[in-house]
């Protein structure tokens, strides 16, 4: 306790609370914490191994499937590893540096994956509606440029926020009631005017994320015209199921992240720990499931996948 009350005293630590009201249960919390974790990196680098050994993956849609795996990798490890440091060992002290280089590194990720899920809408677009124009439209070198675009983007969008912030005076309370440095749950516990930090999350965050949700929109909207053009219903079935897979990755994604940015400013109502913990569902959820997903519907990766696991 006296430590703690010593890092309280400190300006340059903040006090990352874990999930406030529930700190009693933080024990058990940490285990579906900790396997999704552990289960999210051995599905990710099972597939970043897969892909690199075999030569016939060698194509634009692994490589996507590689960029989205290392996002999700670089999602859960931003976060997880302290929020189980807070669990297990009750370490909930963060330097202020590292505290804004966390909340740099999440939200860039974040948008980089975004990025990664509308390339991937526009692959598919490609393969459905362009297949004999695949392989002049998508290289992998021109899919490597798109994530340097995707890269860049993220990056031009995450840096301000620490930028801002380190701008914002701090007075007594450094307590952040959170399992990492979010930037609004930062902003909220400083003294000054936060006005231009929430309006930059909210109204950045918005045209981000609503642009790359109507690029991904218009992709399937025109790869459901043109399967319904198709008069065979093997065809149908065939070109329907290689989106499956990415359809619900970007019902996942999307979904927990739009919620938890709206909780966070507009739910009052809802209970702290609630949020809490729906935010952090979408930073280990998605990393475990996403690899699970693809390895299932994706039956080249499938085969592959099978002939390493069931080799003696």
């Amino acid at each position: 306790m006296a430590a703690f009350n010593l890092t309280l005293s400190d300006p340059s630590t903040f006090i990352l609370m874990g999930i406030p009201g529930l700190e009693a249960a933080h024990i058990w919390i940490s285990i579906p914490f900790s396997m999704s974790y552990i289960i999210g990196l051995l599905g990710n680098f099972t597939v970043l191994f897969v892909v690199y050994k075999e030569q016939t993956l060698h194509k634009p849609m692994y490589l996507l499937l590689c960029m989205l795996a290392l996002t999700d990798i670089g999602m859960s490890t931003s976060i997880v590893p302290k929020a189980l440091c807070i669990f297990w060992f009750n370490l909930k002290g963060i330097t202020v540096g590292g505290c804004f280089t966390q909340m740099f590194f999440l939200h860039a990720v974040s948008v980089m994956k975004s990025a990664v899920l509308v390339t991937m809408a526009f692959d598919r677009y490609v393969a459905i509606c362009s297949p004999l124009r695949y392989a002049t439209i998508l290289t992998n070198a021109r899919v490597a440029k798109l994530g340097l675009v995707g890269l860049i983007r993220a990056v031009l969008y995450a840096l301000p926020m620490p930028l801002l912030l380190r701008r914002q005076p701090f007075c007594a309370n450094h307590i952040i009631p959170h399992t990492y440095c979010e930037h609004i749950a930062v902003a909220k516990i400083s003294c000054g005017d936060i006005t231009v930090n929430r309006m930059y999350g909210l109204v950045l965050g918005f045209v981000f994320i609503g642009l790359d949700l109507t690029l991904i929109a218009l992709s399937y909207g025109l790869i459901i015209r043109a399967v319904l053009r198709i008069s065979s219903k093997g065809a149908h079935q065939k070109a329907l199921s290689t989106c499956t897979a990415h359809i619900c990755v970007i019902l996942m994604s999307y979904a927990s992240n739009l919620f938890s940015n709206l909780t966070h400013r507009f739910g009052q109502g809802i209970a702290p720990h609630v949020h809490i913990i729906l935010a952090n569902l979408y930073f280990f959820v998605p990393p475990m499931l996403n690899p699970i997903i693809y390895g299932v519907k994706t039956k080249e990766l499938r085969e592959k996948l099978g002939k390493y696991t069931c080799r003696r």
